[in-house]
């Protein structure tokens, strides 16, 4: 076949094509333009997100995650990705624990007997320098509020997130709230837009807008964020079961500040991206 091999997964409908750079060099340097090529639903593959793994740089680490929005920029931290690699890697290794290198850190990552993986996406930050906020403000409370939406709480996973706490989440208009919210003067590095209601014991039903992507069914640092945002404001404990779009994950966060996030991945399928895509135009 003429093209790059690529497998097609998702975790709970957050999809990603993921490309083998250690196989195949070429992809380890694809540019803005190709990237977004590729992810293009109608003329491409079509994903969220483009992974591509890479040789470890860390002795420690089994392999490196690079993920790139399908606006072709590059992000730090996609939990439904970890789990994609972690599967991929645990097959190629035999093994039910691995370690993936990303940009941030390294991610230790479990296989379950039921097929759940469940990722240490590392310690949250909650301090308004980190997430990072624009002014010095209790990241529990931040000031911002735009239409049925106000009070947020800053949590960093990574990657920036402001977490809405409403009676409803199915009835905020989030396509048209989120992008606002985003690039909003509050997050420097613009943000990731969660709406949660608590809908049972220790249970979020979360909706979402992925900063540089929009409405996805599911974003697993957001179901983090989510999770430790409930913690923190008394709503939840510190386990919790976050219900998005496309399915479930659980979230806990332990008391060293990591926190744990477990759930399925699924390939859809795999094949070859052509060479036309790939060319520089």
């Amino acid at each position: 076949m003429n093209g790059i091999p690529f497998v097609k997964m998702h975790g709970l409908g957050n999809d990603f094509v993921v490309f083998d750079g250690r196989r195949d060099p070429a992809v380890l340097d694809l540019d803005h333009a190709t990237a977004a090529r590729i992810a293009d639903r109608k003329t491409g593959v079509g994903c969220d997100q483009l992974i591509v793994i890479e040789p470890a740089r860390d002795e420690l680490a089994d392999a490196f995650m690079r993920i790139r929005n399908n606006d072709g920029g590059e992000v730090e931290a996609c939990g439904n990705a970890a789990r994609c690699v972690a599967n991929i890697v645990m097959g190629e290794l035999g093994r039910k624990d691995v370690i993936i290198e990303t940009v941030v850190g390294l991610l230790d990552a479990n296989g379950l007997a039921d097929g759940q993986i469940t990722v240490d996406m590392g310690q949250v930050k909650l301090d308004w320098r980190d997430i990072p906020l624009g002014s010095a403000v209790d990241s529990n409370h931040i000031p911002l509020s735009l239409g049925p939406l106000s009070d947020p709480v800053g949590v960093n996973v990574g990657n920036p997130h402001a977490v809405f706490f409403v009676d409803d989440a199915e009835a905020i208009d989030i396509e048209k709230l989120g992008p606002v919210l985003e690039h909003h003067e509050m997050f420097p590095e613009r943000a990731n837009i969660e709406v949660c209601s608590i809908i049972g014991e220790n249970q979020l039903r979360m909706r979402v807008w992925e900063r540089g992507v929009g409405v996805t069914r599911a974003c697993g640092t957001g179901a983090c964020a989510a999770g430790v945002a409930a913690a923190r404001r008394g709503l939840t404990g510190r386990k919790t079961e976050i219900i998005l779009d496309g399915g479930n994950l659980t979230i806990e966060w332990l008391p060293d500040d990591h926190v744990l996030m477990t759930g399925p991945v699924a390939t859809s399928f795999s094949g070859f991206v052509h060479a036309s895509l790939l060319a520089h135009h």
